[in-house]
């Protein structure tokens, strides 16, 4: 796996059908080791420390990340525009193709 730092990356979750498992099923422990792994480690304890699950991540604005996490703006457009959008694009092609 190629590690660019603080930059887009797939995480070391169990990958299904070429894909991350539902963020919807993540437990909080889940989004911390996901952004960990993607190379956010100081950032990951923003997510830990507010307790944001795979829910409540897919319902993150970009404000939410932005601001309401206090994190350092470089860091949180990277978070928000390479990884909560993308899985929320990813979760919602997922449950549209389930229905």
């Amino acid at each position: 796996m190629e590690n660019k730092t603080n930059g887009s990356v797939e995480a070391k979750l169990v990958v299904e059908n070429g894909q991350l498992p539902d963020p919807a099923d993540w437990a909080f422990t889940d989004v911390v080791n996901y952004f960990k792994a993607a190379g956010f480690e100081e950032q990951a304890t923003a997510f830990q420390d507010q307790e944001i699950d795979g829910k409540s991540l897919l319902l993150m604005t970009r404000n939410d990340v932005l601001t309401g996490l206090s994190i350092k703006l470089g860091p949180a457009l990277k978070i928000y525009e390479y990884h909560v959008k993308p899985l929320q694009t990813q979760h919602l092609k997922s449950n549209a193709n389930a229905s």
